[in-house]
């Protein structure tokens, strides 16, 4: 049985909502972020080297990173349901975007959390140059970034309601977490597509089945 290490408030969210998608059994070992760091407990590192989640383990197969695990899943459980037929545009589409998610989207997203806790995190005596760095670096790079993504997203979902076309994949499930973020750090949910797309993935059976099973996930 697969078993889910999973983190509070984390990627590992989107791997529950998979597995409630295709209806397989699982088993989650929970760990609590330090709640001054945000970061993960040591306790992943007996697990994965990097001490990071999302992990699985099934079997003797121990896997890290959200795309490599989603995709082992669909290939291995998911008898063809969560992906584009082989050899269509869609197929294509749904590759792309099931990288693109933590390959472009996602770095933009965590700059702008740096930046923004920067600040608050600086000694006092340095605070107000830490501060002034942080808001010429979020309003010069990080901020248009963030805008040509949600551009670009928004523009994408008036072609298709899904990303990789007019059924849900696993694509979706990949970008569920940067739309999330987003909403959360960007203002990406005043745009009504992407609106639209986090108002359908939370409407789904599955993934409030995947809240309800991982337990509180801000972004949702």
């Amino acid at each position: 049985m697969i078993i889910v290490h999973h983190l509070n408030n984390s990627r590992s969210q989107r791997v529950l909502w998979l597995l409630e998608e295709l209806g397989l059994p699982y088993e989650i070992k929970r760990y609590q972020r330090d709640a001054k760091t945000m970061l993960a407990p040591p306790e992943l590192r007996a697990i994965h080297p990097l001490g990071k989640s999302p992990v699985i383990t099934d079997g003797d197969t121990v896997l890290a990173e959200t795309g490599a695990i989603v995709e082992y899943i669909i290939a291995m459980y998911g008898g063809g349901r969560l992906t584009p037929t082989a050899g269509t545009p869609e197929r294509l589409r749904y590759t792309y975007w099931l990288h693109y998610a933590e390959g472009s989207a996602m770095p933009p997203l965590l700059m702008k959390l740096v930046f923004t806790a920067l600040p608050a995190r600086a000694p006092g005596l340095m605070r107000g140059v830490v501060k002034s760095i942080a808001a010429r670096a979020l309003k010069g790079f990080v901020d248009p970034q963030l805008k040509a993504h949600m551009d670009y997203w928004e523009a994408e979902l008036a072609k298709s309601t899904w990303f990789a076309g007019a059924e849900l994949t696993g694509a979706d499930i990949m970008m569920s977490f940067p739309l999330e973020t987003a909403a959360q750090r960007a203002g990406a949910a005043e745009r009504p597509r992407i609106k639209a797309f986090l108002e359908r993935i939370h409407a789904r059976p599955a993934y409030q089945r995947a809240l309800q099973r991982g337990g509180p996930y801000d972004y949702a």
